[in-house]
């Protein structure tokens, strides 16, 4: 499972600030990935407010090249997992592309796509609203390895639920 944190919305034209990931076996973490990584500009304050990274943060954090080598080292031939993963799998992509000069190939599955076929009276499928529907603990949201412990939860509560 994987999660990111970004500067902006743009694959493109923003750059990625941490990256958290678990790797699950037979259904238990078996190891973690967590990482910041340095960029080139300052960090706007209201993503600063959202994730609690700061420009001090980043500044320990590790070169995007190294970051990515090791998350693709530590991701393997795995599938991939995570809320909504099509925004981390794009960025992932096209900066492993700019970095690497390489193609992130693994498969995915986005749990926010399981919750709309599980779940579908919902009000929204944010991540925030399913852990609260599932009384998962969303306190400290918006940190990379934070937000892929809780869809591990979720994703849990949700295969519950569907065997119901």
């Amino acid at each position: 499972m994987v999660d990111i944190e970004t500067t902006g919305l743009s694959p493109r034209t923003d750059e990625i600030i941490e990256i958290g990931a678990i790797k699950v076996r037979e259904n238990k973490i078996v190891d973690t990935f967590n990482t910041l990584l340095k960029i080139d500009s300052y960090l706007n304050p209201f993503i600063t407010r959202l994730t609690g990274i700061t420009n001090e943060m980043l500044e320990e954090g590790i070169e995007q090249e190294e970051a990515l080598e090791e998350f693709v080292e530590f991701t393997g031939e795995d599938i991939i997992m995570g809320h909504n993963v099509n925004f981390d799998i794009n960025f992932i992509y096209d900066k492993c592309k700019t970095y690497l000069d390489y193609y992130l190939s693994n498969d995915f599955v986005d749990t926010m796509r399981i919750a709309k076929h599980v779940l579908p009276n919902v009000r929204n499928y944010k991540l925030g609203t399913l852990a609260d529907y599932f009384d998962v603990d969303y306190r400290n949201a918006h940190r990379g390895l934070i937000d892929v412990e809780i869809t591990y939860e979720v994703y849990n509560k949700m295969k519950e639920l569907a065997k119901e």
